[in-house]
């Protein structure tokens, strides 16, 4: 008997445009000879299911089940395709756990750590991973844009510590663009981190587990046309991605090594994309972010790495769809 899963989209934040892109992408590769599956989209006015015909199926929070022509219907998993909160900051996962229902992505803890982007990069340390120098600032405390001049050293990353796709993010190479980077960070966080700029190439890669198995998937390395990776880079074509990356296999084992580190000393499942700046001059990669659940629109990185593995998407998401059950 098949099993029933549902595909969470939508959300609370600027990153709902996204989410949808991501569920689009997965709806259309979800192997329907061994999953039901629905589309759940968690929006701010409510959670709901679409019928083809329009009518909008209320979620029953209370078990998160739907009911359709009399027919109540739970779930078996849930395959999270949401960005940002809840999504990705471990307020949906910790719903699911309450309600015993397994689901695709990290579970709540981890969610919630590396949704910040500080405490991630603090974690990473302590393990041996290489980060960047950084600040964590509070809007409720007063950092002068003269202090973080004073503690680090510029050019800067200035962005929203709670967050992701680039959104509310800044470069900045003169302390006189620090305040208003600051000011474009807050708009979208209360909190922010600043970050100095590591030179060298940039790359990114999708690890996940199926069966036991820590697999990291081929690595991408992104050229982007504007000055860093930002919003218009990731989504808007203005960058350019290579995957597999052209890299010497010394490099790309040390990428690899690293991001098996990082999903396993994160506890993480499902599928991650973890984030490097691989310093030339120093030989090692700097683990910049882990993104918990990763973009999976057509422009994504993730689905042209499934396919330079070899995998066609439907057994990807069906790996992930099973490992549900493996927990």
């Amino acid at each position: 008997m098949k099993k029933t899963i549902a595909l969470v989209t939508g959300g609370y934040s600027g990153e709902s445009v996204i989410s949808y892109k991501t569920a689009a992408t997965i709806q259309q590769h979800i192997d329907s000879s061994k999953w039901n599956h629905y589309l759940i989209d968690i929006h701010p006015s409510g959670w709901f299911h679409s019928l083809a015909s329009g009518e909008k199926i209320t979620v029953d929070k209370n078990d998160f089940s739907i009911t359709i022509d009399g027919n109540k219907i739970l779930f078996d998993a849930v395959l999270i395709a949401l960005h940002g909160t809840p999504g990705e900051d471990g307020k949906l996962q910790g719903y699911l756990d309450c309600l015993q229902i397994p689901y695709s992505s990290c579970d709540t803890a981890t969610s919630a750590l590396t949704f910040n982007k500080r405490y991630t990069v603090a974690v990473a340390a302590f393990a041996g991973l290489h980060v960047a120098k950084s600040m964590h600032l509070f809007n409720d405390t007063i950092v002068t844009p003269e202090e973080i001049a004073a503690t680090l050293t510029l050019p800067v990353f200035v962005k929203p510590n709670n967050g992701g796709s680039s959104i509310g993010m800044s470069r900045v190479n003169e302390p006189a663009g620090l305040q208003l980077a600051l000011d474009k960070a807050f708009k979208e966080d209360s909190q922010v981190l600043v970050e100095e700029f590591i030179s060298g190439r940039e790359f990114t890669i999708g690890v996940f587990k199926s069966k036991g198995n820590i697999i990291p998937l081929p690595i991408t390395e992104v050229i982007s046309k504007k000055e860093f990776f930002d919003y218009e880079a990731k989504y808007e074509g203005a960058s350019q991605e290579i995957t597999p990356a052209q890299v010497e296999e010394s490099i790309a084992n040390q990428v690899r090594a690293a991001a098996a580190k990082a999903y396993s000393v994160f506890n993480c499942r499902g599928v991650v994309r973890i984030d490097f700046i691989y310093n030339e001059a120093k030989a090692q990669p700097y683990m910049l972010e882990i993104n918990t659940v990763p973009g999976q629109s057509a422009a994504s990185i993730v689905p042209q790495q499934v396919r330079a593995m070899g995998w066609s998407l439907q057994e990807f998401y069906s790996a992930l769809i099973e490992d549900c059950f493996n927990r």
